[in-house]
């Protein structure tokens, strides 16, 4: 096996033990809302978009329209755009084809990681590979607990909350990124109107996902003017 593809894959064992419960909280959720277990797996593994399936399933469970479905399917993962655009200039140097299926494994864990990588100048692996080790560990193992949940079904106590991990996996690729003054406000900025943001959303019933994406907008504003007022 290809060192760089081993090096993305062991990267990947800090992410997988907080998504974990998180795939697992998926697949009784699905099991909850009358999927089958082919639907359950089939949607990790075609999807692979771990919030989005999530706010999906409980839409269907409250029978909501198959276009309300999508549309805020779509609406959550719009934030993939940005991830795109900013991780775009390292693959430059594929065809079309390796990039289209390169774009499949991209998640926020993936593209967090990789670009971390990639700008750590120390270090000169395969961009191809350590991402693929990375996208490939998450998605086998992704796809692998959320069949063992939707096994589970409603066996799991829910004193357990096994959704506790999914925000501490956020924050450990985070805080260790965040290395100078105007990465600090960045954080602190998309992180108050991330809350403002979710508070509105559920106050005034507006689209699921909708405040990732102001938090991610306002968040990248508020980056690019502390980098030019302290850089």
């Amino acid at each position: 096996m290809n060192g760089d593809f081993k090096a993305g894959a062991r990267d990947s064992i800090g992410i997988l033990l907080g998504l974990i419960p998180f795939a697992i909280v998926f697949g009784i959720a699905a099991d909850g809302a009358g999927l089958s277990t082919l639907q359950t797996v089939a949607m990790s593994a075609v999807i692979f978009a771990g919030t989005a399936q999530l706010v999906t399933v409980e839409l269907i469970d409250a029978n909501a329209g198959l276009a309300i479905v999508i549309l805020t399917g779509v609406v959550i993962n719009l934030r993939m755009l940005m991830y795109s655009a900013s991780i775009a200039p390292h693959f430059t140097d594929y065809g079309k084809q390796t990039r289209a299926y390169l774009a499949y494994f991209l998640t926020d864990h993936v593209y967090a990681m990789s670009i971390a990588e990639y700008t750590n100048e120390a270090k000169s692996r395969n961009k191809r590979m350590y991402y693929l080790g990375l996208g490939v560990s998450i998605w086998v193992v992704w796809v692998a607990t959320t069949a063992i949940g939707y096994l589970l079904g409603a066996g799991i106590p829910e004193e357990l909350n096994l959704m506790f991990a999914v925000p501490l996996v956020f924050l450990a690729i985070l805080v260790p990124a965040i290395d100078d003054a105007p990465q600090v406000v960045t954080a602190l900025v998309s992180g108050v109107f991330a809350i403002a943001a979710a508070f509105a959303v559920a106050e005034f019933g507006l689209p699921q996902g909708l405040d990732l994406l102001i938090a991610a907008a306002i968040g990248i504003i508020a980056g690019v003017v502390s980098e030019e007022v302290m850089g």
